[in-house]
């Protein structure tokens, strides 16, 4: 039976890196999800990664020239033996012929290197919408996602009723899963509970459904989440006080907790 593993995302999160590594541990993650560490917390972070015995999905970001760093990114990446890498792969304004050859290149470092790599499904990169995904995919049949349709609920202004066969078609290339909830004028609901965005939610619940359904039928041994609701700014925030709406951590651990009760 596929089993569910939940990944804690540091992104937003306040404290020191001990007390991160706690938090997922301490609140029963399987992991955790976040940038590579720079070099000043490097020894510590491979130190906390063995001590509380979580897996470990590094998150790449290709600028510049942007093979050159998926290639330093990918290689540092290695030396925390991850589980997996999830890439923020190329910019929306590639021509056809750079998208490619990036992604050519991506695929031969990700076989040469003997690890997997899901791109996430992000505004601003090459996979900002579902059909300039399902593009890539079929051009590059080895290509997998991360898949956060938050962003292309933003993007599309839509819940993506017209792109069903768009959206069935990324389904069976996800590697990974963002469990955070958009809505069309934004990437990310003020709070996954609250009853106005109950449309919202049962949308992007509908489609981890369908998610673990494939993964369990192609015999994969486990579904990985990743809560990732955002900071300031992508969280809202109280006019002139700045404050969050919401609690950060709070909002990820209901999302995990969704997914505990669904699938645990």
């Amino acid at each position: 039976m596929m089993e569910l593993q939940l990944f804690h995302a540091f992104w937003g999160m306040e404290g020191t890196l001990r007390e991160k590594f706690e938090r997922a541990y301490m609140n029963g993650y399987q992991g955790i999800e976040t940038g590579l560490p720079n070099d000043a917390d490097k020894n510590e972070f491979m130190e906390l990664l063995q001590e509380f015995k979580l897996l470990y999905i590094p998150q790449i970001f290709t600028y510049g020239n942007h093979k050159e760093v998926y290639h330093e990114q990918l290689e540092s990446a290695l030396e925390f033996s991850p589980i997996f890498v999830n890439s923020h792969t190329g910019k929306d304004y590639f021509s056809e012929e750079e998208q490619d050859s990036l992604f050519e290149f991506a695929l031969s470092m990700e076989k040469k290197l003997g690890v997997d790599v899901a791109h996430e499904t992000h505004r601003g990169r090459a996979m900002f919408t579902p059909r300039a995904t399902v593009k890539l995919l079929k051009k590059f049949p080895e290509l997998k996602i991360t898949a956060d349709f938050s962003h292309f609920t933003c993007v599309c202004e839509s819940l993506l009723h017209d792109q069903e066969e768009d959206m069935a078609f990324m389904i069976r290339r996800t590697l990974h899963t963002h469990g955070r909830v958009g809505y069309v004028n934004g990437p990310q609901v003020p709070h996954p509970a609250a009853p106005e965005y109950g449309e919202e939610l049962a949308r992007f619940e509908g489609w981890w459904e369908q998610i673990w359904a494939h993964c369990s039928q192609a015999g994969k041994p486990y579904f990985t989440v990743t809560p990732e609701f955002g900071p300031v700014s992508y969280m809202p925030r109280i006019p002139f006080t700045g404050e969050p709406v919401a609690d950060l951590f709070e909002i990820n651990h209901w999302i995990a907790d969704r997914f505990r009760q669904k699938y645990s």
